[in-house]
Parts: C-alpha cells; sequence; structure tokens
C-alpha cells in the first residue's frame, strides 16, 4: 500500500470558489509530496506558470475519460501484439521522456520530475512502459489515490504506442471495478477520439470524491 507523507503546510484554493470557466485557481507552495496529494485529493494539478511560478490549475471543464467509454480500434488492437507492456519498471525514463518535446520545450522540469519521482517512491505515482524488443517506445504516468487515476501525460516514439499504453491502464482500472475515475486534465482532440469527455468542475468534483473512497488499483 502507499505511504502516506507528512501533511501539506499550505492551505491550497478551494476549486468550487473559483470563477466559473477560470483554469488556474492558485499559485505558490511547492512540490513536496504531502502538496502534490492535497492537490489530487481537492480536484487540482501543477504545473508551472511563464513566471516559473508553480500554477494550481482545475480546469472548468474538465476532462476525464470514462471506463466504458474508451475506443479501441482494430489498429490499436493490432498494434498491441507488437508491443510489451510494462507497469512500473521504468517510472524515471518515462517521465523524462513525457518531458521531452520536438521543440524543446522542456515543460515537465527537474522540480516536476523530482515531485513526482518522491511519489512513485511512496507508491502513488504510476507508469505504463510500451517496449519493442526491449527498448522503451511509449508510456504514460499519472497518480492513483484510491479510485482515482489523474493522467499527467504519455509519449509515444512508435505509431500507437502512447494509445497502447493508453488502453493497458483502462484494461487494468477496469478490471478493479468500482468507481474509477480517469482524469485527463483536458479532452484534446486526440483524447476525445479515444472517448473522452468534458464535464463541468462541480460534477468533477463530486465524481472525485466518490472515488477517493474506493481502494487503489495499480498501488
Amino acid at each position: 500500500m502507499p505511504i502516506e507523507p507528512g501533511p501539506c503546510r499550505w492551505r491550497l484554493p478551494d476549486p468550487l470558489k473559483a470563477d466559473p470557466g477560470s483554469n488556474v485557481v492558485g499559485a505558490g507552495a511547492d512540490l513536496e509530496p504531502g502538496t502534490l496529494l492535497e492537490a489530487y485529493r481537492s480536484g487540482l494539478f501543477p504545473m508551472h506558470l511563464d513566471g516559473g511560478e508553480i500554477g494550481w490549475w482545475s480546469p472548468d471543464p474538465r476532462g476525464v475519460l470514462p471506463l466504458d467509454g474508451f475506443r479501441v480500434t482494430r489498429s490499436m488492437r493490432q498494434s498491441a501484439r507488437r508491443f510489451e507492456v510494462t507497469f512500473d519498471t521504468a517510472f524515471d525514463d518515462v517521465i523524462r521522456a513525457c518531458g521531452e518535446r520536438p521543440d524543446d520545450e522542456r515543460w515537465i522540469n527537474d522540480d516536476i520530475i523530482a515531485g513526482f519521482s518522491s511519489l512513485h517512491a511512496l507508491g502513488w505515482a504510476h507508469s505504463v512502459e510500451v517496449r519493442r524488443d526491449g527498448r522503451l517506445v511509449g508510456g504514460l504516468y499519472g497518480v492513483e489515490i484510491g479510485g482515482l487515476f489523474a493522467g499527467e501525460s504519455m509519449f509515444h516514439r512508435e505509431a500507437d504506442a502512447s494509445k497502447v499504453a493508453l488502453m493497458a491502464l483502462v484494461g487494468r482500472l477496469r478490471e478493479c471495478g468500482g468507481t474509477r475515475l480517469l482524469d485527463v486534465q483536458w479532452a484534446t482532440e486526440h483524447l476525445t477520439s479515444l472517448g473522452a469527455i468534458e464535464i463541468p468542475r462541480g460534477d468533477y468534483v463530486r465524481a472525485l470524491k466518490a472515488a477517493l473512497a474506493e481502494p487503489p488499483c495499480l498501488g
């Protein structure tokens, strides 16, 4: 089971008191494990602002991926046969790969890597690895608290590798049953094609409370 760190020493913002339609609801604090867990339990996630300060985000609407609405195409199933999928065998490699961008913009900086690596060491952050012939070619990482899996980022170096990682995650969460919430932050065009939807912030917070009461699946 995950290890509970020391408590958060900050008063984080309440997303339900933020302006409707706003995305950033607070700034400051730190990326210590206790702070991160308190944030996710409140419906927040961190992402640095343009000036470098930590921003606490609660998009309205919020992107979620209903497990029973995940779309698996024939090509994805065929691709899955080419890959080997594992969980939690190369977290550091996955998070660093997620931070690599073609334009060299490293939005997942060293502070983010250190914070989430600490969560992983305590059993709260998890990775899905996709390999081909032993090489890491795709994956994703996120935070699991109870029945919440908050997806943070994914990457691919071969076609469909990140989709296969997501397919494996959805399959594992389905097997565990119960009230599961797969948070994808924003319903991008890519994620919408896979079944992601948008829900109002208030609906997300209510779904989050129900999910937090469930036992973890990966941890």
